[in-house]
């Protein structure tokens, strides 16, 4: 499995609008997706300079991708 590679919030951002996330509003320092087409999914993500690993993860899995396609849109 590849290693996940240090990313910013804004960075993960421009990935998840090439799967159709738009954002839909930010509060404090916490951008709030929406897909626009189904299954609507809403994604949080930190504007952040670095996402934590762990964060990362997790905002890939509610993606439904796996590390590898995540790689590819970033």
């Amino acid at each position: 499995m590849p290693k996940l590679p240090v990313v910013s919030g804004l960075e993960v951002v421009k990935a998840l609008k090439k799967l159709g996330y738009e954002l839909d509003h930010q509060t404090g320092s916490h951008m709030i997706l929406r897909q626009n087409k189904e299954p609507y999914r809403r994604m949080t993500v930190p504007n952040h300079k670095e996402i934590a690993k762990g964060t990362l993860r997790a905002i890939i899995r509610q993606a439904g991708l796996s590390r590898e396609e995540f790689l590819k849109l970033i």
